[in-house]
């Protein structure tokens, strides 16, 4: 395993993370290697077009605007973005393959270092996570 070496997203490549992951059927393995083979988010972001035609399909990609009001709206409410690699994200679940690539985080950012014992959230949750989160119909 390699070592874990943080980095610190400027604005602009929050709000760039914002938008790709964002933009439909970008999950986080796609995420991460759009951004390993396009060496970041923007360049990844300019190249989405280009490839979805290749691909025969038409592919909506979050403007600046709609994610720029996404992280206007979340720090009014005291949300901040936590990306991927960044020092706050919790280190167990960076080692995950499907790590999402940012966290809304609202309170104290210390806490993601503690221990957890689970997170849980999606806006696209699969059919099998939606089962295995829904509250047992069993009595006991």
């Amino acid at each position: 395993m390699s070592e874990f070496r943080p980095v610190r997203l400027s604005d602009e490549q929050r709000l760039d993370w914002l938008r790709l992951i964002r933009t439909e059927n970008v999950g986080p393995r796609t995420f991460r290697t759009l951004i390993n083979q396009f060496g970041g988010a923007k360049r990844a972001i300019e190249r989405l077009p280009d490839l979805a035609r290749r691909g025969g399909r038409a592919l909506n990609v979050v403007s600046r605007e709609e994610a720029e009001k996404e992280m206007s709206a979340a720090t009014k409410l005291g949300i901040k973005y936590v990306g991927l690699g960044e020092i706050e994200y919790p280190s167990l679940l960076r080692e995950t393959d499907d790590a999402p690539p940012l966290l809304a985080v609202r309170g104290n950012l210390d806490a993601l270092a503690k221990p957890a014992i689970a997170m849980v959230g999606s806006r696209n949750a699969s059919a099998a996570g939606l089962r295995f989160a829904a509250p047992s119909s069993r009595t006991s």
